[in-house]
């Protein structure tokens, strides 16, 4: 009788244990193990943070990193319970490469058509003005006036807007610096001269408060997109991401954190319409 109720504790026991949830799986909160493995195969979200756009990602005189994109990548890292890796990069063209490498699993990407065989986007988190800075007295006064024969446009290499400029200017010359990142626009548009230096607005501005003799053109030439960005053929990974995205627009994660990063909360992106 004895050993009877032993060998049916023990058969009890084992059949909570095979459904009882592990300590990970505590820890994921129900996240689906297909999303896990796509997100984090090597078994921690790897992450490219855009240092180039200050509006997104920052770095203290201490080392830490900080800004909308580190703390929605801290915030997935969390819900899928795994440690997260953060891998800065001073240009988004250099972290696309990194990630097209399999050297990260995830990234922050102004949506572009470029890059969108190689990148499966989430619908964006933040939108942000890409603008013109031209010398004060410049007769250059909307994008339009920009697009002519023998204006020189000065951009940061692989970023965002040389990849719109690239695409839509019909008549004005790009002129690309040999790094990407906001910065590189800026110091080209002094070494180089050219007419005009296209950027994030956010970044123009700061530097026309330092110079006046720089102004920053009213009217933006583009809408920066900023999205996640995964590799494709990961379609569970996808669509958890874009959900994920939807909720942290919501829910007020994103404004607060752009926010704590002395950021506008406006730049939070507007529901995806599908």
């Amino acid at each position: 009788m004895q050993r009877t109720l032993i060998a049916l504790t023990i058969a009890a026991v084992a059949a909570l244990t095979a459904f009882a949830p592990t300590d990970g799986a505590r820890a994921q909160k129900g996240v689906p193990t297909d999303v896990i493995k796509e997100l984090a195969p090597t078994g921690k979200l790897r992450v490219g943070i855009n240092l180039g756009n200050a509006v997104l990602a920052q770095k203290s005189a201490a080392g830490d990193l900080g800004g909308v994109s580190v703390d929605l990548a801290r915030e997935l890292g969390k819900r899928l319970g795994v440690p997260v890796e953060l891998v800065p990069f001073q240009a988004a063209g250099r972290s696309f490469e990194a990630m097209s490498k399999g050297q990260t699993d995830l990234a922050f990407f102004a949506i572009e058509p470029k890059r969108a065989a190689e990148v499966t986007f989430s619908p964006p988190y933040v939108v942000i003005d890409g603008a013109y800075m031209v010398p004060k007295d410049s007769p250059l006064k909307t994008p339009a006036d920009v697009d002519r024969p023998g204006i020189r446009v000065g951009v940061g290499l692989g970023s965002a807007y040389d990849l719109y400029l690239t695409r839509t200017l019909k008549n004005a010359t790009i002129v690309r610096a040999k790094v990407g990142g906001g910065q590189a626009s800026i110091d080209l548009f002094y070494a180089e001269k050219p007419d005009a230096a296209a950027g994030v607005r956010q970044t123009l501005d700061a530097q026309a408060k330092t110079d006046p003799n720089v102004r920053v053109m009213e009217q933006g030439f583009m809408e920066i997109r900023q999205a996640m960005g995964i590799p494709p053929g990961r379609p569970a990974a996808a669509r958890y991401v874009r959900d994920f995205i939807e909720e942290m627009k919501k829910n007020g994660f994103v404004a607060a954190a752009l926010k704590r990063s002395n950021q506008s909360p406006d730049l939070v992106a507007p529901p995806a319409s599908n």
